[in-house]
C-alpha cells in the first residue's frame, strides 16, 4: 500500500491548491491537520501493532486497535471527535507561539478539525483502495465486479436511452443554469449546477444497480463499463473529503483581499 510519501503529497498538494483558489481561508493549519490524517490517521492503529511487535508487549490490544481503526468510517467515530479537541488545541498552540501562520490569524474550531479529521481519514483509503493487495482489494475488486469481463458486452437499447437521457439532461440543465444574462449569482448558479450533478448521479447509480442486482439474469448496465463503482467509489473517496475541506474554510469575513484581517 502506499508510503507515508505518497499520502502525504497527496493531501498537502490538494491542499496547497485549495489555498490557492480559496485566497487563505484554507490556510496552512488546514493544510497540516488535513495531511496528518490523510497519512497517520488510519495507519495509527498499524503503527502501534507495530510498535506493540517491536516491544512484545500489549499485542492483543493493539490488533483490535488495528483492526478498529483502519477503517475509513470506524476512525471517524472512534477517533473523530477527541481527535478534533486535540487538533484545535494544537492550532491555538502554533499560532500562539508563532511558529505557523494561519493567514486569518485564528486557529481552527473542533467542528473545522473534525471536518478535516473526516477528509483525511477518507483521503487516506483513496489511495488505499487503488494501491494495496496487489490490485486485489475489497473495495477495488467490488468496482470491477460492477462492469462486464466475461464476454462482450450486449448493447441493449433500453441502457442506451436511458443513459444517453441522463447524460442529455446533465448537459442540458449546467447550459440553462449557466446561461448569458442570469440574473444569479456565482454562487448559487454553482450550487445549482451541484444540485443537478448530484441528483443525475443518484439515477445513474440506480440504473445501474437495478441492472446488477436486480434483474436475473444480470445484464450490463452501461456496456463493458463499471460505472456503479466507478461513481460511488469517486464520490466517498474523492469528492467527498474534498468537500469536506471545502466546508472546513475561514468564513470569508475572516480574510481580506490581501490576506490580511479586515480591519
Amino acid at each position: 500500500m502506499p508510503g507515508p510519501g505518497p499520502h502525504m503529497m497527496y493531501a498537502l498538494g490538494t491542499g496547497q491548491a485549495l489555498t490557492i483558489t480559496s485566497n487563505g481561508r484554507f490556510g496552512p493549519h488546514h493544510c497540516l491537520t488535513y495531511a496528518v490524517n490523510a497519512f497517520f490517521g488510519p495507519d495509527l492503529g498499524s503503527f502501534s501493532d507495530w510498535l506493540a511487535s517491536t516491544l512484545s508487549f500489549g499485542q492483543s490490544f493493539a490488533s483490535l486497535v488495528e483492526t478498529s481503526v483502519h477503517h475509513p468510517f470506524y476512525y471517524i467515530f472512534i477517533l473523530g471527535f477527541p481527535l478534533s479537541l486535540l487538533y484545535a488545541c494544537l492550532s491555538q498552540f502554533l499560532l500562539r507561539k508563532g511558529l505557523l501562520d494561519s493567514i486569518s490569524g485564528v486557529p481552527l474550531t473542533r467542528r473545522q478539525c473534525f471536518l478535516l479529521v473526516s477528509a483525511g481519514s477518507l483521503s487516506h483509503f483513496f489511495l488505499d483502495h487503488l494501491f494495496e493487495e496487489n490490485g486485489h482489494s475489497s473495495m477495488y475488486t467490488w468496482i470491477l465486479s460492477t462492469g462486464w469481463w466475461g464476454s462482450r458486452a450486449p448493447i441493449n437499447p433500453d441502457s442506451v436511452i436511458v443513459v444517453g437521457f441522463l447524460c442529455i439532461c446533465l448537459i442540458c440543465g449546467f447550459i440553462y443554469i449557466n446561461r448569458v444574462n442570469s440574473s444569479k449569482s456565482i454562487t448559487k448558479r454553482s450550487n445549482q449546477s451541484l444540485r443537478l450533478i448530484l441528483i443525475i448521479a443518484s439515477l445513474y447509480c440506480l440504473w445501474c444497480a437495478s441492472q446488477i442486482y436486480l434483474v436475473n439474469p444480470r445484464r450490463a448496465p452501461v456496456g463493458e463499463e463499471a460505472d456503479l463503482g466507478v461513481l460511488v467509489f469517486l464520490g466517498i473517496y474523492f469528492f467527498l473529503p474534498h468537500g469536506l475541506c471545502v466546508m472546513s474554510m475561514n468564513p470569508k469575513d475572516y480574510v481580506g483581499s490581501s490576506g490580511q484581517l479586515p480591519l
